[in-house]
C-alpha cells in the first residue's frame, strides 16, 4: 500500500486557492520533499480556469518530481436522475473531467452522485452511468463512485450501485469519515475496499496525546488491509490547523499501522 496525498490538504497555502505562496506547480515536489508521499489525489475545483497547457505543466512537474497526479475529483456532485437537461450536463461534465484526468496522466476519475435513495433513482443512475462507461475505456480510465448523501450514503447502496454498473473499470473511493459517520468505521470500509480503486485517510484534529480525535486511524488502516486492500491510501486533511504539522503527525500513524501486519 502506497500513501499519497489529497492536494485540497494543502488547499491554503496554494496561492490561487488560499492565501499561501506554493503554486499548484510545485505541490508535486512538494509531497515527496516534505511528507515522502508519492502520488496526488487532485480535486477539479483546483484546476478551475486551467488551460490544456496548465493541465501539461502540472503532469510534467508530477512526472518528473515522481509524485504523479493519480486521481482527478470531481468537488460538485453530479445529478443522473433528474430532467433530461440536467442528466446531459452531468455526462457532458463526466467527458470533460475525463479529457482532464487524461491529460494529467491519472488513472481515475472520481465522482460523487446526487440521487435520492429509491430504487427508481439507483436503476436510473446505474443506467446513465453505463452510458459513459465507453468514455472512461477510451480513455484508460477507472471511475470511482465516492459516497455522498442519499443514494450512496450507505456502503450497502454504493456496492448496489457498483454492482448494477458493472464492469472492471468502475470502483468506489471510500473515506475514513464517510465510514466513520455510518456508526461502524471497521464495516463500512470493509464493505467498500474490495471494490476501491483508492481509499482516502481522513484527517481532522489531534489531541495533545498526538491521537486523531474523531477516530483511529490505525483501525481504519487495519479493516482494508483486513480484505485485501493494496492500492493508494490518500491522506486527506480537512482540519483548520496547520496542514503541514497535521499531515506529518497523519503519516507517522499511517506508515506504522501499514507496516503492522493485521
Amino acid at each position: 500500500m502506497i500513501l499519497t496525498l489529497a492536494t485540497r490538504s494543502l488547499r491554503t497555502l496554494v496561492s490561487n486557492n488560499g492565501d499561501g505562496s506554493l503554486s499548484l506547480l510545485d505541490v508535486p515536489a512538494y509531497a515527496i520533499k516534505q511528507f515522502e508521499l508519492r502520488g496526488l489525489n487532485v480535486p477539479s475545483s483546483m484546476l478551475a480556469g486551467w488551460s490544456l497547457d496548465d493541465l501539461d505543466r502540472l503532469r510534467d512537474s508530477a512526472d518528473k518530481a515522481g509524485c504523479p497526479c493519480l486521481v482527478l475529483i470531481e468537488d460538485q456532485p453530479l445529478a443522473f436522475t433528474a430532467d433530461d437537461k440536467t442528466e446531459r450536463a452531468a455526462a457532458d461534465r463526466v467527458q470533460r473531467l475525463a479529457a482532464a484526468a487524461s491529460r494529467l496522466g491519472c488513472n481515475a476519475l472520481a465522482v460523487r452522485c446526487e440521487a435520492p435513495d429509491t430504487d427508481e433513482a439507483l436503476d436510473e443512475t446505474a443506467t446513465q452511468l453505463k452510458a459513459v462507461m465507453p468514455v472512461m475505456e477510451r480513455s484508460e480510465l477507472n471511475l470511482l463512485i465516492a459516497p455522498h448523501d442519499g443514494l450512496t450514503a450507505s456502503p450497502q447502496r454504493l456496492t448496489d450501485l457498483l454492482k448494477r454498473i458493472g464492469g472492471f473499470r468502475v470502483g468506489s473511493l471510500p473515506d475514513f469519515a464517510h465510514a466513520a459517520a455510518s456508526g461502524d468505521l471497521v464495516q463500512a470500509l470493509r464493505m467498500l475496499a474490495p471494490y476501491a480503486g483508492a481509499v482516502h485517510a481522513t484527517v481532522e484534529a489531534f489531541d495533545q496525546q498526538g491521537e486523531h480525535k474523531s477516530y483511529d486511524l490505525a483501525e481504519g488502516v487495519a479493516a482494508i488491509q483486513s480484505v485485501g486492500f493494496v492500492n493508494t491510501l490518500a491522506i486527506d486533511y480537512v482540519g483548520s490547523g496547520d496542514p503541514v504539522a497535521n499531515i506529518e503527525k497523519a503519516r507517522k500513524i499511517l506508515t506504522d499501522a501499514i507496516e503492522t501486519k493485521p
